[in-house]
């Protein structure tokens, strides 16, 4: 994994958040969250912020769009503050880039208003493969996507 690009030269885009309360299932023995599930709770919030940007849930945004999927390609994370069981934290989802046929977003994790978590993912608009429906190929972004992602 890499770490998050530095969140300063970020364009603001459109954003999407959440409230999320920390279960016993996200927590070590120890009742701290382990690592892995902050991705888990990003790739959610991705999928939320898509469903937000589109008005469409994420069945419906696949089907729109002749979509197969919006594939993870690059992700990391920066962990400033352990998280417990039943803590309530906000997950603020923002997209910072849009490229022709992909869009980075940027996750903060809130905890009592302070940044517990920071991560990034980049995701690919991947439709179907002209020579094999059955495989992914990168799809252009739709226009009016773009100018929604940007905060336009």
């Amino acid at each position: 994994m890499t770490p998050p690009q530095d969140s300063t030269s970020d364009h603001e885009g459109f954003t999407h958040a959440r409230t999320l309360t920390v279960e016993w299932g996200h927590c070590d023995p120890a009742g701290i969250v382990f690592n892995p599930r902050f991705f888990d709770f990003f790739d959610w919030s991705t999928a939320l912020l898509c469903e937000a940007a589109t008005g469409l849930p994420k069945a419906g945004m696949l089907a729109r769009y002749d979509l197969l999927g919006i594939p993870l390609v690059e992700t990391g994370a920066r962990f400033l503050k352990p998280s417990r069981y039943g803590d309530a934290v906000e997950i603020v989802s923002t997209v910072v880039d849009v490229g022709r046929s992909s869009f980075a977003v940027r996750h903060r994790l809130l905890k009592d208003g302070e940044l517990a978590v920071e991560g990034r993912e980049r995701r690919v608009w991947a439709g179907r493969h002209p020579d094999d429906p059955a495989r992914m190929k990168a799809a252009p972004i739709p226009e009016e996507l773009v100018r929604r992602f940007r905060g336009e």
